[in-house]
């Protein structure tokens, strides 16, 4: 049996109940996953502004909380919180482990970046325009599989800390290194990415998504677990969560996850197999246990996805609120204002009224809303010209329409995020060590 936990499902995600999951749920293995399309350019962006940088923002509050627990319970970390440094993210946890006085190893995997070797010519995934035809290219970062991460276990390493790596195959990896499966064992791998897959945006699968507050509710949503699985060598596994935990897991959790973000659930596309989910079996076991089996896969693609990111201009924003009687009608004057000074300089200019009909871009009840809070917002590619839309929302504070308030503004740098493919020969995972002892045990090696 093998046991794993996912730490975190998000860069912003909390970390208490990480360190729930080392404490209490006798884990082999803590998985963190902390990497996005757009987290992974914004990245990018921090290291060419600086060497060191480019990791996970969070990474050295994370690692000053998880190491001890870790190395106490004999627990392996694995996280994508390299994010555009790995490198740099392992000496910044090097340096952590001599502050904390904590022996330990460390593995930096790369290789995902390959901006020098994509094609641009390649049409992109999403419109199918060449990505020449993009200007200011900032980043491609290639999505490895567990293959990439399955050497740096095989160094012991305590902590193994990559780049992009697909999400459901930071779960994969230590399920194929722990039962020794194959890379050409389809049908293991398929139902181990399955696993992964329930397991990657943590508390999803627990009830955190899950619950509205009226039809679905949920118990003790301030304290929720996140979920580990316990896995058989066949790749079958149970989810849980710690008990006394908050959160609920039951077939509606399990089956929410289960269809997220997978697009075709007969082929849905990994670096490590194309995974079936249509004879995905799940079974209640008891309360908060959900049993898993039945996936299934067939041979990895020829080619690894890669996330493209480029500059796409700046985003200016403004809001302001009027409230009382006519709130709306005061809005709707400020739209007219902005309007007219800001168009056509900003051509895509967007104002909605949160609250009223901003998600949805329409009301679907007559309503007499008591207060409005107005947001405009729009592309530029010049900073200068992005900044009006702000300034042209404080404005409004003086010349009307009366009474708004609490105005703010912003200015930032937008990425845009593409896809395209790479030739998986193109593409070379590399493992890079870097290890701190006390002094009398040998000092810091690299």
């Amino acid at each position: 049996m093998l046991r794993i936990g996912s730490g975190a499902g998000f860069s912003g995600d909390r970390i208490e109940p990480a360190e729930t999951l080392v404490k209490h749920a006798n884990l082999d293995y803590l998985v963190l996953e902390c990497l996005a399309e757009r987290t992974i350019a914004l990245a990018q962006q921090r290291k060419r502004a600086d060497d060191n940088e480019g990791y996970d923002p969070l990474l050295e509050k994370r690692m000053k909380k998880l190491l001890p627990l870790a190395v106490e319970n004999n627990v392996r970390l694995i996280t994508n919180m390299g994010a555009a440094n790995p490198v740099g993210a392992a000496q910044k946890t090097l340096e952590i482990a001599k502050l904390l006085d904590i022996p330990c190893k460390i593995a930096a995997v790369t290789g995902d970046d390959v901006l020098d070797d994509i094609d641009l010519k390649s049409p992109a995934l999403e419109n199918n325009v060449s990505i020449s035809d993009y200007d200011s290219i900032v980043s491609a970062n290639a999505y490895l599989g567990a293959d990439a991460i399955i050497p740096a276990l095989e160094t012991d390493a305590n902590i193994i800390i990559t780049g992009r790596v697909a999400d459901p195959s930071l779960f994969l990896a230590p399920q194929m290194y722990h039962f020794n499966w194959g890379a050409d064992e389809y049908e293991k791998l398929g139902q181990g990415l399955v696993t992964g897959h329930l397991l990657e945006c943590s508390s999803q699968v627990s009830g955190g998504y899950f619950a509205d507050g009226y039809r679905k509710k949920v118990e003790n949503l301030n304290n929720i677990g996140f979920p580990f699985a316990t896995i058989d060598s066949d790749g079958s596994s149970v989810i849980s969560k710690v008990e006394g935990t908050g959160g609920v897991i039951d077939l509606r959790t399990v089956k929410e996850q289960l269809i997220y973000e997978i697009h075709d659930p007969k082929a849905y596309m990994t670096p490590d197999a194309i995974v079936d989910f249509t004879g995905v079996h799940l079974e209640e076991t008891r309360k908060d246990q959900v049993k898993v089996t039945n996936g299934s896969g067939k041979e990895r693609p020829k080619t690894l996805k890669v996330s493209v990111g480029y500059h796409a201009g700046f985003l200016g924003e403004g809001e302001i609120s009027y409230a009382g009687s006519h709130a709306l009608e005061k809005a709707e004057m400020a739209e007219e204002v902005l309007k007219e000074h800001l168009v056509p300089d900003i051509t895509d200019l967007r104002v909605d009224f949160i609250g009223l009909s901003s998600v949805h871009r329409t009301s679907f009840s007559e309503v007499v809303p008591y207060e409005i809070r107005l947001r405009a917002a729009g592309y530029h590619q010049s900073k200068e010209k992005a900044k009006l839309i702000g300034e042209e929302v404080e404005a409004l504070y003086l010349n009307g329409p009366a009474a708004g308030g609490g105005a703010r503004k912003k200015v930032s740098e937008s990425i845009g995020v593409l896809s395209t493919f790479i030739e998986r020969e193109k593409v070379t995972a590399q493992v890079h060590l870097k290890e701190w002892k006390r002094e009398k045990e040998g000092g810091e090696g690299n």
